[in-house]
């Protein structure tokens, strides 16, 4: 598909899923991908939340650590990677033992560790290498004290930038793992 029809697929996509209803969600800058710089990326707050939840009475969704709004090292929710990497950087030691800790302190939050890559190299590779990066932040934070029934993974590869581009701040940005905290009703 010519990358000229994307920008057309994504707000018809946006427009069936708004006409779903269901959960609710506020984005840093009035909307956009779910997934933004903003939300952590580089010690930024997470702002950005998402709650409700499914249809069958699920655990509800945040984007953002549950409670009293997380600080400091607690408040990254984006974990980037370098290029066709699945090693975490150093930068992000101390926020990933500070969710090791939170979740260890928490046995009801669950997090989905949600594994993207840039549009560079196949689907299937970047499928691939979205699910080694969420593996990495998972044994990371099982090494913090988190309980390996908390996590879970998934990859997008490159179907959900964060960013649409061809340019180097663009992957730079899409090359990530998003945290994305669920809490049992």
């Amino acid at each position: 598909m010519p990358r000229q029809m994307f920008p057309f697929f994504a707000a018809l996509l946006a427009l069936g899923l708004s006409a779903c209803g269901g959960n609710t969600a506020t984005l840093p800058g009035g909307g956009g991908s779910g997934a933004s710089p903003a939300m952590g990326g580089s010690g930024a707050g997470g702002g950005a939340t998402t709650s409700g939840t499914g249809g069958a009475g699920g655990p509800e969704i945040f984007r953002e650590v549950p409670g009293e709004g997380a600080q400091g090292p607690l408040s990254t929710l984006v974990i980037y990677f370098d290029f066709d990497q699945s090693e975490i950087r150093s930068e992000y030691n101390e926020v990933l033992a500070a969710h090791g800790e939170y979740l260890s302190a928490n046995g009801g939050g669950l997090l989905r560790l949600e594994g993207h890559a840039d549009e560079t190299g196949s689907r299937e590779y970047n499928i691939g290498l979205g699910e080694r990066r969420a593996q990495a932040v998972r044994r990371a934070l099982l090494l913090q004290g988190a309980a390996a029934g908390q996590l879970t993974t998934v990859s997008y590869g490159e179907e959900r930038p964060a960013v649409f581009g061809s340019d180097e701040e663009a992957y730079s940005l899409n090359r990530r793992v998003e945290l994305v905290y669920r809490q049992l009703n």
